[in-house]
């Protein structure tokens, strides 16, 4: 009983002002939601795989380096860079290529099929596969909200794909590819729960990052992009875009993200989950012209509402209780764009 009380005094002095809570959820809700949009500019011009992989080792150089210089200049022990097993490394390397090559980078590669609203749809549907392989790799049954929650995804993705009245069903094709960086980014995220990594999830995201870009690298040649740069065919407008998911989806909303498991209940955190494909799919309506169809938004309810089923249905007395860990990655707007998910909130962001 006094350790349970001892934890809830814990909790309740970690816990971050309401404006200041409010503002971190705001910069979550409106960058990742918008990493989407980026994403479907930069790829007006830019090859999907140098684009993001090229945001990716720029964003975790970045982080590298900061911590680097931190660990120069401050006396605090905190600031020092542990040393870094080729374990560490290898977990880096199979998280960065679960989450960004298999997540991220087939999401990039589906906007050029898709609209972007619709790819934020799909992988609104993360938390549910999480919660479907967490119970597969337990052996347990999964709960009647798991799947639910998968009856309710793949009817929303047949929605996206039947043929109705005369409108035009989503590109299936752009479609599987999101579904495959869906479940490439749940996998990725369980598998990152148990994998050895640095105790600093800034270091750990940061390798991430650089392996997950090293990897959509090497498939950027093996495609053939690398070969087909044209720097001079590159528009503004893409080349902007990949500086804005480097500095605000990769760090900006990440530094939010990891403030915010720190500073306010799981459950609230979770949110993001749910809040960022409204975004997307209200973004790209309002600036890409996106078209908002009947068929996209009862794909919406079907998966968004099995999110929020799914997350507003799991125990809050032990959500609340638990510490919440460091992130190991950016959700990835994502992802996927972009981050690691809560482990307590199985939420995921591709």
């Amino acid at each position: 009983m006094d350790r349970q009380n001892t934890a809830m005094q814990s909790h309740a002095q970690s816990q971050g002002s309401p404006l200041a809570v409010g503002v971190n959820l705001g910069i979550v809700y409106l960058i990742w939601g918008s990493t989407y949009l980026a994403i479907r500019v930069m790829v007006e011009t830019v090859p999907p795989f140098v684009g993001a992989g090229s945001r990716y080792l720029v964003a975790g150089v970045l982080m590298l380096a900061f911590l680097w210089i931190r660990s120069r200049l401050s006396r605090s022990p905190a600031a020092r860079i542990e040393r870094v097993t080729w374990r560490e490394w290898r977990s880096a390397a199979i998280v960065g290529g679960l989450l960004l090559l298999g997540g991220n980078g087939f999401v990039v590669l589906s906007e050029q099929r898709i609209d972007s609203g619709i790819a934020a749809v799909i992988v609104a549907a993360v938390p549910i596969w999480m919660n479907l392989f967490d119970a597969l790799l337990r052996r347990r049954r999964p709960s009647a909200l798991a799947i639910g929650g998968v009856v309710a995804g793949f009817l929303g993705v047949l929605v996206l794909l039947a043929p109705v009245g005369g409108v035009s069903a989503a590109d299936p094709v752009g479609v599987g590819m999101v579904v495959f960086a869906s479940l490439s980014w749940a996998i990725g995220s369980l598998y990152s729960r148990h994998a050895p990594m640095p105790r600093s999830g800034l270091l750990a995201t940061g390798m991430e990052m650089l392996a997950g870009g090293a990897l959509l690298a090497i498939a950027a040649t093996v495609t053939g992009e690398v070969g087909s740069i044209d720097l001079g065919a590159y528009s503004g407008s893409s080349l902007f875009a990949i500086g804005y998911l480097v500095v605000f989806g990769s760090l900006v909303a990440f530094s939010a993200y990891t403030w915010l498991l720190k500073s306010a209940p799981v459950s609230t955190v979770a949110t993001y989950a749910y809040v960022n494909p409204v975004v997307a799919v209200a973004l790209g309506a309002l600036l890409l012209d996106e078209t908002l169809t009947p068929r996209t938004l009862v794909a919406a309810l079907l998966i968004i509402g099995a999110v929020v089923a799914m997350v507003s249905g799991r125990p809050r007395d032990a959500e609340e209780m638990a510490p919440a860990p460091e992130p190991v990655l950016e959700p990835i707007s994502g992802h996927p764009e972009g981050g690691e998910s809560a482990p307590d909130a199985d939420i995921g962001r591709p």
